[in-house]
C-alpha cells in the first residue's frame, strides 16, 4: 500500500483552493502583538478623549457657553485613523516574512491579513458608534463635551456611525498595507513611482474637473448619494486597494 503525503506548496507557488485553517492562522499571527491593532489605537483614542474632557472642564470653569465652543468641528474622533495607516504598514512588514518562512502561501497570507483588517475595523467601529450614543445620552459626558458627536457624526444614528467608521478604517488599513507591498516588490524605485504617479493622477483629476467645470456636478452627485453613499465609495476604494495589494504581493519578496 502506498501512502500519499500532501507536501506544502513552495513559497512562490500559489494554490487553487482557499484554506480556512491557514487563513485563520494568519489572523492569529497578527494578534501575537495585540498592541499594534488594539493597544496603541485604544491609547490614542483614550488620550484624545481625556484631552477633550480637560478642555471642556476648562471652558466650563471659565463660564464659556458650551454651544459656542465648536466641539462639533473637532477632529479628535479621527485621531486613531492617522496611526492606522502605520498599522497597515506594520501588519505586513512585520509578519509577511515570518508567515512565508512557516510555509504560508501569499494568497493565504493576504486573505488572513484582510480578514484581520475587517475584524479590527468592525471592533473599532462598534466602539466608536457606541461611545457616540453614550456621549449623546449623557449630554456630553455630563459636562457638555463633544468628541464623538462631531464632523459627519453629528445627527448620525448608530448604524451610520458604524458604517462610515468601518469604511474609513478599512481604507486607511489597506492603503498602508498596499504601499508596503509596493516597497516589498520594487523597493525604493517602486515607492517613488507610486508617490509621483499618485500626485500626477491627483493633479490630472483636479485639472480635468477644473477645465470641464465639473466641480458643481461632483458636489451635486455627492449630495444626492448622501453620507452613506459617499462612504460606500470609500469602501469601494478600499476594496480596490485590497485587490491591488494582493496582485502586488504575489510577486513580492520579504526583506
Amino acid at each position: 500500500m502506498t501512502a500519499v503525503v500532501n507536501a506544502p506548496a513552495p513559497v512562490g507557488q500559489s494554490v487553487s483552493r482557499v484554506r480556512p485553517n491557514e487563513i485563520w492562522r494568519i489572523v492569529r499571527l497578527h494578534t501575537v502583538n495585540p498592541s499594534i491593532f488594539f493597544g496603541v489605537p485604544a491609547m490614542v483614542l483614550g488620550g484624545a478623549w481625556a484631552i477633550t474632557m480637560v478642555i471642556a472642564l476648562i471652558l466650563n470653569g471659565a463660564g464659556v457657553p458650551m454651544e459656542n465652543t465648536g466641539f462639533q468641528y473637532s477632529w479628535a474622533v479621527l485621531s486613531p485613523q492617522w496611526y492606522l495607516v502605520v498599522v497597515g504598514v506594520q501588519a505586513v512588514s512585520y509578519t509577511f516574512p515570518f508567515a512565508l518562512g512557516f510555509g504560508a502561501t501569499r494568497r493565504d497570507y493576504w486573505l488572513g491579513t484582510s480578514l484581520m483588517f475587517v475584524l479590527a475595523s468592525v471592533l473599532y467601529s462598534v466602539v466608536v458608534a457606541t461611545l457616540l450614543m453614550i456621549e449623546r445620552a449623557t449630554g456630553g459626558w455630563g459636562i457638555g463635551a463633544g468628541m464623538f458627536d462631531a464632523l459627519w457624526y453629528v445627527g448620525a444614528d448608530w448604524f451610520t456611525a458604524f458604517y462610515t467608521t468601518f469604511a474609513l478604517q478599512l481604507l486607511v488599513l489597506f492603503i498602508g498595507a498596499g504601499v508596503t507591498t509596493v516597497f516589498m516588490r520594487w523597493r525604493m524605485k517602486g515607492m517613488l513611482t507610486l508617490a509621483f504617479g499618485g500626485m500626477a493622477l491627483i493633479l490630472a483629476i483636479i485639472a480635468l474637473l477644473t477645465f470641464t467645470e465639473s466641480w458643481g456636478r461632483i458636489g451635486a452627485w455627492l449630495a444626492s448619494v448622501g453620507l452613506v453613499g459617499g462612504f460606500t465609495v470609500l469602501l469601494a476604494v478600499a476594496s480596490a486597494w485590497a485587490v491591488a495589494g494582493f496582485l502586488v504581493i504575489r510577486r513580492a519578496t520579504p526583506r
